[in-house]
């Protein structure tokens, strides 16, 4: 019996290899097929897709997007023990329509390419969303809690991020590189709600394109920005390494500026969306993870 691509049952398929190790690939159903933008679209993340489990923990997590960035990697967690940094899968969660979740705590995944982040930061915007939940912060650096990140390592830290306060009160920003402090004019914070944890939110983050002063804004359950902040843009600005979980590739102490708390779905763009594709990313992503269209904080 052939099955085409737009009649599509939930399977999940584990391909069990000599080594241990077991791929999880899944096909959504129908109801949940995002009519998401191509355009500019460099990042997903899937927890349904491309998932790599070894002895039951999340080894790595495979872009869904044919760009440089392909593979994350789980690395190390605060102990800097190799291998201890696995987030786990959490499957089939009834409160998002039956889709996987991964579960960090504490925990990262790192992409291993230096610069392919680069100019989202120097000139050609971005947009990124995620479906997520929060647990309880265990406080490490205060108040940094992220859920991604691509900071360099050392030097002024540029890059963009996101994550959370200890009390899970949402925020983003870039940073320029243009000076050190954590959030000043040049490193701006743009706070967003306190999360409830537990429940599973639509979040993005939009910047925009150009040099000079552009706008930072963050948007929860709707398109209506909760916050917005300038930003202006250093085009010789250097990110690094993407992380999923954390704030970067903190060599120094993994784990100690990562979240805790479950990721369904992660998107970037390199490019800011349109007001309209804006919309029409946040009304699919709802109506995939079974999320109230009313739902919203603003």
């Amino acid at each position: 019996m052939i099955i085409s691509k737009y009649q599509a049952v939930l399977s999940v398929v584990f391909v069990m290899a000599l080594t241990g190790t077991a791929r999880l690939r899944a096909k959504s159903h129908q109801k949940a097929k995002i009519e998401i933008v191509r355009k500019g679209l460099i990042l997903d993340l899937d927890a349904d897709r491309g998932i790599k489990i070894v002895n039951g923990l999340v080894s790595s997590w495979k872009n869904q997007v044919e760009f440089k960035t392909r593979t994350f990697i789980a690395t190390r967690d605060a102990g800097h023990k190799k291998g201890t940094g696995h987030p786990k899968l959490k499957e089939k969660v009834t409160a998002i329509g039956g889709h996987n979740t991964v579960v960090f705590r504490r925990q990262e995944l790192i992409n291993s390419d230096e610069d392919a982040f680069d100019h989202l930061i120097t000139g050609s915007g971005y947009t990124w969303f995620v479906v997520m939940s929060v647990y309880s912060q265990v406080s490490g650096l205060k108040d940094v809690n992220s859920f991604f990140g691509n900071l360099r390592n050392g030097g002024k830290y540029e890059g963009f991020w996101a994550g959370l306060k200890d009390d899970n009160t949402l925020w983003m920003g870039s940073r320029s590189g243009i000076t050190f402090g954590r959030w000043d004019e040049n490193n701006p914070q743009v706070p967003g709600p306190r999360l409830e944890k537990n429940r599973y939110y639509v979040i993005a983050g939009r910047m925009g394109a150009g040099t000079g002063k552009v706008t930072i804004e963050l948007f929860v359950n709707g398109t209506k920005p909760v916050a917005s902040r300038p930003f202006p843009v250093n085009p010789k600005a250097n990110s690094s390494k993407m992380a999923i979980g954390q704030e970067r590739d903190a060599t120094n102490h993994p784990g100690h500026e990562s979240f805790d708390g479950e990721l369904a779905r992660l998107l970037m763009w390199d490019r800011p969306l349109s007001n309209q594709e804006l919309e029409k990313t946040l009304s699919s992503l709802k109506k995939t993870y079974v999320l109230s269209p009313e739902d919203n904080l603003n």
